[in-house]
């Protein structure tokens, strides 16, 4: 396997991570009439983040945030894999992108500013990058 994937495998693993560091607390909050519920508006009253306390709605947002910027590796390292373009520029960049993301849960939580942001834009710039040695 290449780093490349090895990396997205490990992106996946901490997504998973984050989904449990989220859930307990929220499930723990709101109890699982409302977690294991239909989650309908008129029974709920607000969404659920709007309910749990300001440190889980940032885990649910770090979370979130996580998502969307799996996408983009995702497809960085579908790219690069199926174009045959992986080098050792790639695989540094994909070990630079995991390395945010695992920087990035804490600096959340903690609400570091501007380090939050500066974390996610060295993540973001990987990604970005990744691509474009790719069209190279």
């Amino acid at each position: 396997m290449t780093p490349e994937l090895t990396f997205l495998a490990l992106a996946g693993l901490l997504q998973g991570l984050q989904f449990v560091l989220m859930s307990v607390p929220a499930n723990l909050e709101l109890g699982m009439g409302k977690t294991a519920g239909p989650r309908d508006p008129d029974r709920l009253g607000k969404p659920l983040i709007e309910q749990v306390s300001p440190a889980t709605g940032r885990l649910f947002r770090a979370l979130n945030n996580h998502f969307e910027g799996l996408i983009l590796f995702t497809l960085a390292v579908v790219v690069v894999t199926l174009g045959d373009k992986a080098t050792g520029l790639s695989a540094v960049c994909s070990w630079i992108y995991l390395g945010a993301r695992v920087l990035y849960i804490p600096a959340y939580y903690f609400g570091l500013t501007p380090w939050r942001s500066v974390i996610w834009m060295v993540g973001f710039a990987a990604t970005m990058l990744m691509i474009v040695s790719a069209l190279i």
